[in-house]
């Protein structure tokens, strides 16, 4: 078992049912973390994701890396959902969160990769938005009052890409940029509070769903290669958990550290 630096501290790691938020949701438990894990999908009642992963799961496997896992049905789409949530955060925890992850996603099915923005059909576009942007939001504005009123606490903003290069798909580039700007936005509100606010971005995911389009599975995903050379430097979702462990760390050790100067471009990679 890992050191748990991290012992008695309080995490919610918000889209945590699989991919790169269940792998920070128990690098967090591994170092000791009380974590809740957020999602639609259930045991008996599956998100439209279609996949098997389910927040339980996830709960389970924090609490055998030696942290505790609470697992909470919440959509982050609805305010009341998520008001709710940290009710019970506020209630469980006696008014304390330490580290709040905002990994929400959930646009895979939506994309429409190769179309033209002209071409694309607004309904979807619209979804993408409120499930890949609004969820962030809605999420931060309930989470982070809990961690001014303590006047300390991380906010991390998961994304893709850490460079202004077009992503490949008009809805896609907006979001992926979008949440990197709202990292620096909540930054700069967070400016004498204490709570740090920052984006991180893992690199090619060898997330559930990427080992089962290629084939493989963890143990054998090197054999997607021969698909994708670009395959050979991807990464397990544990790795961006370690380092969301180690930037949290990080600010137990670095007196005055203020809000997102851990880099300058308030995007960590």
């Amino acid at each position: 078992m890992a050191e748990q630096v991290l012992k008695g501290k309080v995490a919610v790691v918000a889209g945590a049912t699989r991919g790169a938020g269940r792998g920070i949701a128990v690098e967090l438990g591994a170092a000791g973390a009380t974590v809740y894990c957020t999602g639609r999908s259930t045991r008996g009642n599956p998100s439209d994701m279609n996949r098997p992963e389910t927040i339980e799961e996830t709960a389970e496997l924090v609490n055998r890396a030696g942290g505790t896992g609470i697992a909470v049905r919440t959509d982050h789409t609805v305010p009341s959902e998520v008001e709710a949530l940290f009710k019970q955060v506020k209630k469980e925890q006696e008014g304390r969160l330490d580290i709040l992850v905002n990994d929400i996603w959930g646009g895979e099915q939506l994309i429409e990769w190769g179309k033209k923005f002209w071409k694309l059909e607004s309904t979807q576009s619209l979804k993408l938005i409120e499930r890949a942007i609004l969820t962030h939001i809605i999420t931060a504005r309930y989470g982070v009052p809990l961690m001014v009123e303590h006047g300390s606490g991380l906010v991390i903003e998961v994304t893709d890409g850490d460079t202004l290069e077009y992503r490949g798909h008009f809805i896609y580039d907006f979001i992926k940029t979008g949440v990197i700007r709202m990292a620096l936005g909540m930054a700069k509100d967070l400016e004498g509070t204490g709570v740090t606010a920052l984006a991180l971005t893992p690199g090619y995911l060898r997330s559930e769903e990427m080992l089962d389009h290629f084939g493989v599975t963890e143990e054998t995903w090197r054999d997607a290669i021969r698909q994708d050379p670009y395959f050979a430097t991807s990464e397990t979702p544990h790795y961006i958990g370690r380092a969301v462990v180690a930037l949290a760390h990080c600010l137990e050790h670095v007196e005055g550290l203020g809000t997102a100067n851990l880099a300058d471009d308030y995007t960590i990679r």
